[in-house]
């Protein structure tokens, strides 16, 4: 009986043994954003611009963003007003929350009509941000 369970475990050993290892595949990071990886969004009348680098996000808002139109202005005007003020609070508190995700605060002012696709674009991208690097900056995000 003994004989048997010293074969059998020879033999699983052999055959787990004899399995071909499996290369490691890692994530290139790109420290160096392409044209890609950048979302700008300008206004020369109100003279302002939004620039947003972050590998990853224009890929995500053309394949996994709800489409244009879907939410009304109001909507993404409410939405962009919490969170950013949320984002802004994290940039003044390095301590507590990481600084390479909160680098910079974001001048957004409710009273301005930015018009439908600057807050469409800021948003989505709100959304990308918080589901990507799992930050809840404030009420329900829609998982996408």
């Amino acid at each position: 009986m003994k004989k048997n369970i010293y074969i059998v475990l020879i033999m699983l050993a052999i055959i787990v043994g004899c399995t071909t290892s499996k290369p490691v595949v890692s994530k290139a990071e790109n420290p160096n954003p392409t044209a890609n990886d950048t979302v700008r969004i300008a206004n020369d009348a109100l003279e302002y611009e939004v620039i947003i680098i972050d590998p990853g996000s224009s890929t995500w808002l053309v394949s996994r963003a709800f489409s244009r139109n879907y939410h009304t202005q109001s909507y993404l005007e409410n939405k962009n007003r919490f969170w950013i003020s949320e984002w802004n609070s994290r940039v003044l508190q390095p301590f507590r929350y990481n600084t390479n995700l909160y680098e910079m605060t974001i001048n957004y002012d409710p009273t301005i009509d930015y018009g439908y696709e600057v807050n469409y674009l800021i948003y989505n991208y709100m959304v990308y941000f918080q589901n990507t690097y799992k930050q809840k900056l404030w009420g329900y995000v829609p998982p996408r």
